[in-house]
């Protein structure tokens, strides 16, 4: 049988983050956005423009979750994690190259993002072609 312990633990990290990232910056943009000094203000469009990328990250965090108990789904979630981490952190370093250096919150963003986004990579590159 094959050892799953260690996609199932990838996928609880990435999904968890996900979720939990999700649902602040979706019921709490403002002070979210606050902690990392940008200010989003009450503008009505900039709120939704914000709000719907991070209800989408809550349901592919869930996706991950769920694939945990569904084996049938786990190597799509970990081919949606990967690329879902894998771009959220490159978007970060092209705007880093483009913009300049982001808030501290943002550099740890990055690294984080760019790490689970590899360890998604890896484990679903070992699921799809086992050595």
């Amino acid at each position: 049988m094959k050892n799953t312990i260690g996609e199932k633990g990838v996928l609880a990290v990435a999904g968890g983050i996900a979720i939990g990232i999700g649902l602040l910056v979706g019921f709490s943009p403002v002070a979210f956005y606050a902690s990392s000094e940008i200010a989003l203000g009450d503008n009505a469009s900039m709120l939704s423009e914000v709000r719907a990328p991070a209800m989408a990250l809550t349901v592919f965090g869930l996706i991950m979750l769920a694939s945990i108990g569904l084996p049938k789904i786990r190597t799509a979630a970990l081919a949606v994690a990967a690329m879902l981490y894998l771009s959220y952190g490159g978007g970060r370093v092209i705007s880093l190259a483009i913009d300049g250096v982001p808030h501290s919150n943002l550099l740890f963003a990055l690294a984080l993002e760019i790490g689970i986004g590899l360890m998604c990579a890896f484990v679903f590159w070992r699921r799809v072609d086992p050595v």
